[in-house]
Parts: structure tokens; sequence; C-alpha cells
């Protein structure tokens, strides 16, 4: 299935109400885990009915569940009756290929990013969709597989460090995104570091450079496709006027936005060097060519006067002066080898040897 974007061909002729899901399915089975906190306390725990993850009205203690399998659309459809989540908002989460957006709906805020990782062999970036809802006392993710980079604070919820346990689950739902956008920037700089190798080997125009160029031009195209709306949803979350998000939530919001936007402009960056890499490329793949055409001009300039003698001599007349010399053989040859090497120094002198 094509990166950029994907097929819709399944969306064709079916009701905006209805939901289908885009993309791959790298789960068989859908599933769910719950991580219940305050202050005092932290339970973790896997269900496998949705209404089991419901947190009480009375609940005072703070709810992350996390639904893994994008592809399970009745599932999908259930959380939407739960937290009584509009559709759309649904679609736009099991359609792996939506572009990151940021929606406030009033008693939730909903927001879409990419996550990012390479893949097995190292060579090409994938992406995953997240999906985050958040309510009064619940935050609700949506990922496409099992293993993202949420472990720090996992961690930090289990061993109660930082604020993430005393707070809301509005720095909750901050935490997560900064753990996504770091993952950005080391995307960016792993494959940035690999742009600034080819200037070792560039000069030397050697094969496989112009591909290596091809590949990680169109893998930095990819990161902007990614990067660039992600970080025009974390700023409209930032500049969100909604008492989902406390005050004391919102310099993180704008802080993360600003890394979101170091990793975007890094991208730009890279992508200027690569341009710049090309035209290198291509100058030296014209100076060696330039360089073999001016070999080959000067061995068809020596060999023109040569040439020339050649063929006077082998001219079929019966009567030509010369012909019936006994060291004429030896003559030609030696005025053709003193021609050869006048010419040679001639173009030592000129500086084109």
């Amino acid at each position: 299935m094509a990166r950029f974007i994907r097929r819709h061909g399944a969306r064709r002729g079916r009701s905006l109400a209805g939901l289908t899901f885009i993309g791959e399915a790298p789960l068989e089975t859908a599933s769910i885990q719950v991580v219940e906190y305050d202050g005092e306390r932290l339970t973790e725990r896997s269900v496998a009915d949705l209404a089991d993850a419901m947190p009480p009205p009375e609940a005072t203690y703070r709810t992350w569940i996390n639904i893994y399998g994008l592809h399970d659309v009745e599932l999908i459809r259930q959380a939407g009756r739960l937290f009584q989540i509009h559709p759309l908002i649904l679609q736009d989460v099991i359609d792996t290929d939506q572009r990151p957006n940021f929606m406030d709906m009033g008693d939730w805020l909903f927001l879409l990013v990419k996550m990012l990782r390479f893949n097995k062999a190292g060579d090409a970036v994938i992406s995953e969709q997240l999906g985050l809802v958040l309510g009064p006392n619940f935050l609700l993710t949506f990922q496409e597989r099992k293993g993202d980079v949420f472990d720090p604070v996992r961690e930090r919820l289990r061993k109660s460090q930082g604020r993430v346990r005393g707070a809301g689950v509005d720095y909750l739902m901050y935490a997560l995104l900064d753990t996504v956008v770091d993952n950005y920037i080391l995307v960016v700089e792993r494959l940035g570091e690999r742009v600034e190798e080819v200037d070792e080997i560039l000069e030397e125009a050697e094969d496989g450079v112009l591909e290596q160029i091809r590949n990680y031009k169109r893998e930095m195209n990819y990161l902007r496709k990614t990067i660039r709306p992600s970080r025009e949803a974390i700023l409209q979350l930032a500049k969100a006027d909604s008492d989902l998000v406390h005050d004391t939530t919102l310099p993180f919001l704008r802080d993360l936005e600003g890394l979101a936007t170091r990793a975007s402009e890094a991208i730009d960056t890279y992508r200027d060097m690569l341009t710049d890499q090309l035209g290198t490329y291509r100058a030296a793949v014209g100076m060696k060519l330039t360089e073999i055409m001016k070999l080959l001009t000067i061995y068809t300039a020596i060999f023109i006067p040569l040439t020339f003698l050649v063929g006077i001599y082998g001219m079929n007349f019966d009567f030509m002066p010369e012909l019936r010399f006994r060291q004429g053989y030896f003559i030609v040859l030696g005025v053709m080898a003193v021609i050869t090497a006048a010419m040679l120094r001639f173009f030592r002198r000129k500086g084109w040897l």
C-alpha cells in the first residue's frame, strides 16, 4: 500500500455516517488496556469489553484507555456510543491516511497525530496513526498496533515520577505527545546523519550515490508530510480555549509545539541539503564526463594528422613519390612519432593533460 496516499476505493458510495477502515490491519485481534491512577494508587488491567473500562461518574481517579487495533470497526463504534464521539471523528480515527488535525467538541477534545519509526530494514520511515480523545477525567487513545514510544510515560506513572500522577489527564495527554514529538526529532536526526554521510562520497560520483540521494529525499518528503500537520494540530491544541486543558498545562503544550517546529525546520534544512547534494552530484558527473570528453578529444586530435598521412600513402595510385623508397615505411613511422610527441608536448604546456 502506498505511503503518501492510500486507496480510498472502499469509501466510495458509502454513507458518511458509516465507518470504513482504511489501511492495513497489523493485528489479528484488537485489545484494550486500562490504566487508572491518582496521586496514591495505580491500576493496570486488560479488558475484553470496552464498557468495563468506563470510569463511573463519581470517580475521582483518572483513566487512560488505550485501544490497539483500528481495524475493529465494531469496537470503534462502541467507543463512539460510550463516549459520545461523533461518527465523523470515528472515521478520522480508522482512516489511517487521515491528515493530523485537532477538534474541540466542547465536552471533549480530539487530536490526531502520527507516530514515526523505521521499518525492520531501517531504510524507510513508516507512520502509525494515533488518535487521542480527552475528556474531563479520562483519556482515550487509539493505536494501529502494539508497540509504541509510551514506555517512559508508563514507567513514570508506575513509579510516580514527575507531575504525571498528580496532574490531570490533560497533562497525561501532553506527556504522551511529548514522547511522540521527541521521537520525531530522533527519527529526523537519524535520517539526517545519513544525509550528511553522503557528502563524504559525493564528489567521487560513485554508483549508488544518486539512488541514496533520491531515497533520502523521498523519506524527508514523507517526514515533512507527517510532521508539519502534526505540529499544526499541536499548536491548535495549545491555543484551545477549553476547560479540559488547565492553565498549568498550557506552557508545556506551547513548549511542545516549539519542539515540533524544531523537527519541521530540521526537515527543511535536510531537504535543502539534499537538493544541494543532488546539484553537486550532477556537477561531479558532468566534470567526469568533461574529463572523459577532453581525453577522447586529445586522442582524436593526435590521430587526425596520423590518419592524414596514412590516408595519403594508402591511395592506390601507380605513380606516387616516395613509394619506392627502401626506408619509406620507417620514415613515415618516424614522422608520425615526431608529430605525436610534438602534440603531446603542446597539450601539456597548455595544461590540457
